[in-house]
């Protein structure tokens, strides 16, 4: 059956829950930081207390399934369970797994993480649209079937993004707001809030030359350990910080093991976010 379109509940989501998205990033040295193995035992503990801690509270979970997959098989089995227990207990999951490619191979990465039938069946997933936008067409097609969404790399805050994200094509216009053209195409008429958003970092400052306004959301790392923080946020989206949905990783995940010191983090996170985006300087 089709969910009801992934903009909306994410829109819902975030009103109800405050707009924070917490990754699910269990690599070997915070693995080691938690106290526990560097194996598929450490990874199923270190998931499940994330799930634990999370998921019935705040409104998006990240998987990133890199740190899944270098397990193998087995790796894989840990990630389809936090998913179904994550989606399951109220969470909205964004699977982080960056794919892109063309026709068959594009829709098969698609039917992955976006059929209903797959094992990993997630809300929405992370694409990378730099074989051309329009070799996502499978994923979007499929994501507006299923009422599931997308997340398309667009200004990256990593620094080896903009070799690509800021050339300029002949029109003038840079790849990175190309991208963002074409979610807003995506997007358009659409009432809540469109299912079709980009990547695009709080830490890259003053992004006033682009138009942010896409009518979806706007995934947004760099929040925490990587120098920005949420009082940054209406500065770097300005009028469409409502719609940003920050991407807080090691920030909340450092003080894990514990479940209380977890949920402390994450609350303490959206409510500063919550408070810079509504303009109240005090969270």
């Amino acid at each position: 059956m089709t969910l009801e379109p992934f903009g909306a509940r994410l829109r819902r989501a975030m009103d109800e829950r405050g707009p924070l998205c917490v990754g699910i990033d269990p690599h070997a040295s915070l693995l080691t930081a938690w106290g526990l193995s560097d194996d598929i035992a450490g990874l199923e503990r270190f998931s499940r207390t994330v799930v634990e801690a999370m998921a019935e509270r705040v409104a998006v979970l990240k998987p990133q399934s890199a740190f899944f997959e270098r397990f193998g098989s087995r790796g894989l089995a840990v990630l389809e369970k936090t998913v179904g227990e994550a989606r399951a207990a109220g969470a909205l999951v964004v699977m982080d797994a960056k794919r892109g490619d063309i026709g068959s191979t594009m829709a098969a990465y698609a039917e992955s993480f976006l059929h209903e039938d797959s094992p990993l069946f997630s809300d929405a997933l992370t694409v990378s649209p730099y074989l051309g936008y329009g070799s996502l067409k499978p994923a979007v097609d499929l994501a507006r079937q299923s009422g599931t969404g997308l997340f398309v790399l667009a200004l990256t805050s990593n620094p080896e993004g903009g070799e690509v994200q800021h050339a300029l094509r002949p029109d003038g216009r840079n790849v990175g707001a190309t991208m963002l053209a074409h979610l807003a195409a995506e997007n358009a008429g659409e009432e809540a809030l469109g299912s079709f958003g980009a990547v695009v970092g709080a830490t890259l400052g003053d992004l006033s030359s682009y138009d942010l306004d896409v009518n979806g959301p706007l995934l947004a790392p760099g929040i925490g350990a990587q120098g920005a923080t949420a009082a940054d946020l209406p500065t770097v989206f300005g009028s469409a910080a409502r719609n940003v949905v920050p991407n807080v990783s090691r920030g909340v995940l450092r003080h894990g093991p514990d479940v209380v010191a977890l949920r402390d983090a994450a609350e303490r996170f959206a409510r500063e976010i919550r408070a810079a985006v509504a303009g109240d300087a005090t969270p």
